[in-house]
């Protein structure tokens, strides 16, 4: 079996110098693998594409076959890393907590142990800011809240 290391590395290795950052890598047993990049600004369908011709070039299909799928972190996925979270400051998230409560509202700041986020709730006519801050550790997911 192909190890999840040998190919974060890999990925890890080509992205350098870069903005693009590996997001998550997972390799099932009968060698399916799943990279999800993002970026500081953009993810462009041909840089999967590069990225996923590099993967398959430092892999030989003799030895073991493999299904490679190299994605961009879209906006229905979960943020992962505080790189994602710090990118996304401004925007409107939905943030799931361990307890399965629900806030919504602008990511306003990201740090290495959490990040914070400003709710505005109207009461009677009154808007109220609350300002939630969060450790990582409490949340199950936040996703950016995507309006049409």
């Amino acid at each position: 079996m192909i190890s999840e290391q040998l190919i974060k590395d890999l990925t890890t290795s080509f992205l350098e110098g870069s903005d693009r950052f590996v997001v998550s890598v997972a390799v099932r047993s009968d060698n399916r693998i799943r990279i999800f990049i993002d970026s500081d600004t953009h993810v462009l369908i041909e840089h999967c594409i590069v990225l996923s011709k590099y993967i398959e070039s430092q892999l030989n299909r003799e030895a073991e076959d493999f299904e490679l799928n190299v994605s961009s972190s879209g906006l229905d996925q979960p943020y992962k890393l505080t790189r994602q979270y710090v990118k996304n400051i401004g925007r409107e998230v939905s943030v799931l907590l361990k307890d399965n409560s629900k806030i919504e509202g602008t990511l306003t700041e990201a740090h290495e142990d959490g990040f914070s986020v400003k709710q505005l709730t109207k009461v009677k006519k009154i808007n109220t800011e609350t300002t939630h801050r969060f450790l990582y550790s409490e949340i199950k997911e936040t996703k950016e809240i995507i309006k049409i």
